[in-house]
């Protein structure tokens, strides 16, 4: 079948040995936006550890570009920001998700937790990160609440959808038969994976996730620094869950990374 909008990206995975080698397992995908979803993950205002907000502000902007270029392109743009919907309750985006009519996802969707062959390949400092990722002597203090929208930065449109529900992501997605579904956002070690609307559950729904690995960010504090541990989950995602993409393979520019601070 050809498909009217498609051009050709390569989608980067690894092999269940290559832990620190070259990734180099090199798919190609059809690239077809208006047949594409993309969830933005937990991107809030703030958050209870000061240096995963200021990554989020750092982050923003490449995103709302990339956003608002896939958008155009016919993409349906899913905001997940959990556990605040009530700032989203009359909003358009908001009642397009909960409009959305009820599909039978025929699997239990929730929290998806770390399965046991990732305890056994990732540091503790990754599956058990604690509740700050800064490098100061002085960490951050006990985990609450600090967030009540997604990061103003990125613009909510009312073509778009906000939801924190798996339920209602896969009865988007089954409205508009879409399969492939791109995945950004924080934590990747926690809510990208883990959330009802992250990558394990829409594995286990049949989707096709691909993360957009320049627009992601791991939440830990390891010696190692802070873009080491961010490169470990995108190597384990793409050995044990799904393909990695940049956000210049879908919409140009330049690819986002961190500036120094926040990169080490």
């Amino acid at each position: 079948m050809v498909i009217e909008h498609a051009r050709r990206i390569a989608l980067r995975s690894r092999g269940p040995r290559a832990v620190d080698a070259d990734p180099s397992q090199i798919q190609n995908w059809d690239w077809d936006p208006t047949r594409v979803a993309v969830v933005v993950c937990d991107m809030w205002d703030a958050h209870h550890c000061v240096s995963a907000t200021r990554r989020v502000v750092e982050m923003a902007p490449r995103m709302n570009e990339v956003l608002t270029r896939l958008r155009a392109e016919g993409a349906l743009i899913v905001h997940a920001p959990a556990d605040c919907m009530e700032f989203y309750r009359d909003t358009p985006a908001r009642r397009r998700a909960l409009l959305a009519p009820y599909a039978d996802a025929r699997v239990p969707i929730d929290w998806c937790d770390w399965e046991q062959d990732e305890l056994d390949q990732l540091p503790a400092s990754l599956t058990n990160p604690g509740t700050c990722s800064c490098t100061s002597a002085k960490p951050c203090g006990d985990r609450f609440r600090a967030w009540t929208r997604q990061i103003p930065l990125i613009d909510v449109l009312e073509v778009d959808a906000v939801t924190d529900d798996g339920q209602e992501l896969f009865n988007l997605l089954e409205q508009r038969s879409i399969d492939d579904v791109i995945v950004m956002g924080v934590h990747t070690n926690a809510c990208v994976l883990g959330r009802p609307y992250g990558i394990r559950q829409l594995v286990a729904l049949g989707k096709r996730p691909v993360l957009c690995r320049d627009l992601t960010d791991a939440f830990h504090h390891d010696p190692h620094g802070h873009h080491w541990g961010t490169e470990q989950m995108i190597a384990h995602i793409e050995r044990r869950w799904c393909p990695t993409v940049t956000s210049d393979q879908l919409v140009g520019g330049t690819a986002f990374s961190f500036s120094r601070r926040h990169s080490g």
